[in-house]
């Protein structure tokens, strides 16, 4: 099969668009033909090398994947071949007192397609039969592959961290990203009084109004903090989605109000970052982390996908072969919502 990998960590130049191995199923497991693969910055990350993790040389990362079972093993027994299915990106044990309650990425064997496996930037992927889902409704595979992991961290960190609650104020930054586009919208579902969109363009401002923010701040000419308080009434906001890291933390925290959730996913600017004890307890906030979710919430995501109540955004399109171009794009941030390679 035809497959993009890299055999060292470095930049774009070290992606290969080449030949490599088909996969060799268990018989747990499932054949897919990628039709669609979603980039996400964990791609990116992951090529240039993360601390602490060991990737198996040459990788094949992508973790957003959507296409049509080629092979179903003799053990499965929920799809066959010619399905239309997406897959679950994370990957855990199952067995777990984690996994059975739900929480699957709080699992000790937890990961992500394309990051301790083989991912979907290749023509062929294979993967547990409990990772494959069925596509809902009338979703292209485009649309299917750019639900997953933005949608399933956007939840999780509205619904499940955050417990968002009807009437409350959001203000979701970075909306031109997957998360941001993602988290708008389960935010207005989810019925949400005000969304605060933060964004760098009038593009992405534009757009993100057009998925159903309220409000709008772009970071560039204005200061976050302080559009807040005027947009508030000096109240601040109840929920923070927040996953740029420490370019905008202290405008963050300064933004939430009494008994505000920031609830964060990300470290695209940096991890280090100072915290004011006194304005935490004083006033009651809470900093929550939030990494992906679990399988459970994923499906009650694309309930909601398939009823178009929810959409897939998607920014551009790229040939595997270019995968390189597509990557450049996502360095670039000149673009709103999801890119995608198509196999």
């Amino acid at each position: 099969m035809k497959a993009v990998r890299f055999h060292e960590y470095g930049g774009l130049d070290v992606l290969r668009y080449e030949d490599a191995p088909e996969p060799a199923i268990q018989a747990d497991e499932v054949l897919v033909r990628v039709k669609a693969c979603a980039l996400n910055h964990l791609d990116l990350w992951l090529r240039t090398g993360v601390r602490g993790w060991k990737l198996s040389m040459p990788h094949i990362v992508g973790s957003d994947v959507a296409g049509e079972v080629v092979e179903a093993g003799s053990l499965v027994t929920r799809v066959k071949a010619g399905e239309r299915v997406l897959l679950a990106p994370g990957l855990s044990c199952g067995q777990c007192e984690e996994c059975w309650r739900g929480r699957d990425s709080a699992c000790r064997s937890f990961t992500i397609f394309g990051v301790m496996v083989d991912g979907g930037y290749a023509e062929l992927i294979k993967a547990p039969e409990r990772n494959v889902i069925p596509i809902p409704g009338d979703l292209s595979f485009e649309e299917a592959a750019a639900v997953p992991l933005v949608f399933l961290t956007a939840w999780h960190m509205l619904m499940t961290r955050a417990r968002l609650e009807p009437g409350e104020d959001v203000l979701v930054m970075g909306a031109g990203s997957g998360v941001g586009s993602a988290a708008i919208q389960i935010a207005k579902l989810a019925g949400a009084r005000r969304v605060i969109a933060v964004a760098g363009s009038e593009t992405k401002l534009a757009k993100a109004m057009a998925l159903g923010a309220d409000s709008i701040i772009h970071h560039q000419k204005q200061s976050i903090a302080a559009e807040v308080a005027r947009l508030t009434a000096k109240r601040g906001v109840d929920v923070i989605v927040e996953h740029v890291g420490a370019a905008v933390w202290e405008d963050c925290f300064e933004s939430l109000a009494t008994y505000g959730r920031l609830v964060t996913c990300g470290v695209t600017s940096g991890a280090e970052v100072r915290l004011n004890l006194q304005s935490l307890f004083g006033r009651q906030r809470a900093v929550l982390g939030s990494y992906m979710g679990g399988k459970g919430e994923l499906m009650q995501v694309l309930k909601l996908i398939g009823e178009r109540k929810l959409r897939a955004v998607i920014d551009s399109v790229f040939p595997l072969k270019d995968a390189r171009a597509a990557q450049q794009k996502m360095e670039s941030r000149d673009f709103f919502g999801k890119i995608l390679l198509r196999a």
